[in-house]
């Protein structure tokens, strides 16, 4: 059987081939640390879990469930932007609960993008971005950000991408606290995004699965006034909450994007699980306590991680935020990639190359934070052997 075209650009994704590699790794008995992917590894509330092992065993919540989710849930998202970012929105129209955010990356493209059209991705920036786009029909256009201007667009650097492009540029998507670089936005980075999509009429997808994650000051791109005209964001508990493998995300945005966005997703789904969906409700209810909780922790894992980045004599910054550490490589090394295989092979670590996302990562490593404070002790003490 012939594959269709449109997978003829898209490579595997690089954690999954490499978690094979380093499960073989695993068999020939190097019990591999891996400090690569960002997968949470705390669980959840206990109250969540207490929602989601009563409400399935009721006998009434396992059939189909609505496309747009339960209302309990979307109220729920609704009082948590409302209290955490200070953002209104309209339960019942622009807020779509989705099966995990990069569903919804998938989601969008489909919906918005296809061939002939351009869209404007960061470089370095999240690898689903560019898969997305290729798999709609679209082609990415990479607007470089760089270390020297705060992995801030470079405007000019856009409107030029705008009229040199052989596409029609309909879409950006921009990412803060920004993935893999951990860089914060401030309101004027955001006002300027929002003037920048309604002055091209470009729809700006912001991805936001970070905001609480080491950040005591958590922001939304829909905060800025007049940025519903353009902008749909993306949101996650995977992070905040401890709930990667369950599969919940959201978007956000105005009632004609929600709208046309479910037509293609309820032809794709039908409907969470309700019992998760109650659970998700539950976990939005939480308050300031339980994200200094788990930022507690994180916090003391990044100490550590900036003592194994020590080691390596990489370079880094202390005020970035998010789930990794992103450091600059000394020039011992050609790339992010030879200093990964060099601890992977002669320490049995892994690291994440910062190539993987964007030719402006090439010269970076990416450090997880998802590990015990013990497994950052035993891969400092492999890398200082």
């Amino acid at each position: 059987m012939q594959t269709a075209k449109r997978l003829e650009d898209i490579g595997e994704y690089y954690f999954s081939q490499k978690l094979r590699e380093i499960d073989e790794l695993n068999k020939q008995g190097k019990n591999i640390i891996n400090l690569g992917i960002g997968s949470p590894d705390l669980p959840p509330h206990p109250d969540v879990i207490k929602v989601l092992q009563e409400e399935s065993a009721k006998p009434n919540v396992h059939a189909y469930q609505s496309y747009k989710g339960s209302p309990v849930l979307r109220n729920a998202i609704k009082d948590w932007y409302k209290k955490w970012y200070n953002v209104t929105l309209n339960a019942d129209t622009e807020i779509l609960p989705l099966i995990g955010s990069k569903e919804g990356i998938m989601h969008i493209c489909m919906t918005y993008f296809e061939e002939g059209v351009g869209v404007l991705v960061p470089n370095p920036g999240y690898p689903t971005y560019s898969s997305a786009i290729k798999l709609s029909g679209a082609t990415p256009v990479y607007y470089n950000l760089k270390e020297e201007n705060n992995y801030e667009p470079d405007f000019n650097e856009l409107e030029k991408l705008i009229i040199e492009s052989h596409q029609s540029i309909k879409g950006l998507f921009v990412n803060y606290p920004q993935m893999p670089t951990g860089q914060t936005a401030s309101d004027l980075l955001f006002e300027k995004i929002v003037a920048f999509g309604r002055k091209h009429n470009i729809l700006i997808i912001h991805d936001n699965p970070y905001s609480f994650i080491l950040n005591n000051h958590p922001k939304s791109l829909l905060n800025i006034h007049g940025a519903k005209e353009v902008v749909l964001e993306l949101n996650s508990l995977s992070k905040s909450s401890n709930m990667a493998g369950w599969r919940v995300g959201m978007l956000c945005g105005a009632k004609e994007r929600i709208d046309e966005i479910l037509k293609f997703k309820s032809n794709m789904d039908s409907g969470m699980f309700l019992p998760v969906q109650l659970a998700a409700a539950k976990a939005l209810s939480l308050n300031k306590d339980w994200y200094d909780s788990v930022n507690k922790i994180y916090n003391e894992r990044r100490t550590k991680v900036f003592e194994l980045l020590n080691l390596l004599n990489c370079e880094y910054s202390q005020q970035q935020v998010g789930m990794f550490v992103w450091a600059k490589i000394s020039s011992k090394y050609k790339s992010g990639y030879e200093l990964s295989d060099e601890v992977l092979y002669n320490a049995n670590v892994f690291i994440t190359p910062g190539g993987i996302f964007g030719t402006e990562g090439n010269n970076y490593i990416r450090v997880s934070l998802c590990g015990s404070i013990e497994r950052f002790e035993e891969a400092i003490k492999r890398i200082r052997n």
